[in-house]
């Protein structure tokens, strides 16, 4: 017997219990008469088997119930548990879409408004693809390059609902077949970018990452995502996601080659995830290659940081003069409130 708060699926192995307490007969007695092996029959008495065709002639020949009978019990039952799985898994998945930023999502566009419970459950399998939404704790359904995500996190919901609509996007964007050793050998034209405007530099890193098998979508932040950016694989392409509305320069290519590092580090092949040293490897490796060690270190060492220094430093590494900035905030070179002048500030439609 399964349960629901609406529902009572009652299997038919029920009603052969309460035939055979009212012959007097046991299970093994009646395994025999049914030529049918006692396990058989004990899973059939607690419902674990469904009650078959030729089970339900020989149940008319031994204990004298018309086969239909017994087919239409076992007609009733499975529509029975098909409603009580369906009420037990809509209750489960309410108490999920709760913690989805989903009015959000709705004023972005990506899911239909709706105040009822039901109805956002209904919207954000739709949204996911997945019957359940119980279903995206699996690694299989949502393969990310980040840290294992799980379904009772708040934020990694919403990254969840972030990347699917990066997924969205990017079908739409055409690409050639994956190609990481191109994707390398772009990296200096990459770094070059960061000098451009964003209107400039935008369409020329979609068409780079196009041609090395990438489809690039920017989308606005969700609330509570800690979100810059993530990268799958979907189909035969990556897709890179990257926030971008109103952000500083440094964090936005920061972020782009921290991406770029998943790709290129092969973390987007890891089935569990990234670890956490696969984070601090990405943010090394994206900080190496936009301002080289060696010639990081011998800025540093000469400790001029005045803003005519920090111009001249960038313009010898061919990158912007925030992307310099940024870091010596990051490193506490010096304060964040220090030349912020010297960054751009992007403002990306996705």
């Amino acid at each position: 017997m399964v349960r629901s708060k609406s529902f009572i699926a009652v299997p038919p192995g029920a009603t052969i219990k309460d035939q055979l307490a009212d012959r007097g007969m046991s299970q093994k007695e009646f395994a025999a008469r049914m030529n049918m092996s006692t396990k058989h029959i004990s899973k059939l008495v607690n419902g674990e088997v469904q009650l078959t065709p030729d089970v339900s002639i020989r149940l008319e020949t031994v204990l004298g119930i018309p086969a239909k009978f017994w087919n239409n019990l076992e007609a009733l039952y499975r529509e029975a548990l098909a409603r009580v799985e369906a009420e037990n898994s809509m209750d489960e998945d309410i108490e999920i879409a709760r913690q989805f930023p989903y009015s959000e999502m709705a004023a972005y566009g990506w899911i239909p408004k709706t105040r009822e419970a039901k109805e956002k459950v209904l919207y954000l399998r739709k949204y996911f693809e997945i019957v359940q939404l119980s279903l995206l704790g699996n690694e299989q359904i949502t393969k990310i390059a980040c840290r294992r995500l799980a379904i009772t996190n708040k934020s990694d919901l919403a990254l969840m609902a972030w990347s699917q609509e990066a997924k969205i996007k990017a079908r739409d964007i055409n690409v050639q077949p994956i190609n990481v050793k191109g994707l390398t050998k772009s990296l200096k034209e990459f770094r070059s970018m960061t000098n451009m405007k964003a209107n400039v530099f935008c369409p020329k890193l979609k068409r780079v990452l196009a041609d090395n098998g990438i489809a690039l979508v920017f989308l606005p932040h969700l609330k509570g995502s800690f979100l810059q950016g993530a990268t799958f694989t979907d189909s035969n392409k990556i897709v890179v996601g990257l926030t971008a509305r109103g952000r500083d320069a440094d964090k936005f290519w920061f972020s782009f080659f921290h991406e770029m590092a998943h790709i290129i580090l092969g973390h987007i092949n890891n089935t569990d995830g990234t670890t956490e040293q696969d984070e601090n490897d990405a943010d090394t490796w994206a900080g190496d290659v936009l301002i080289p060690r060696d010639s990081y270190k011998e800025f540093l060492a000469k400790g001029d940081f005045s803003d005519y220094s920090i111009c001249e430093f960038a313009g010898s590494q061919g990158i912007a003069p925030g992307i310099v900035v940024g870091r010596l905030q990051n490193d506490e070179i010096i304060g964040h409130n220090m030349y912020n002048e010297l960054k751009e500030h992007y403002v990306i439609a996705g």
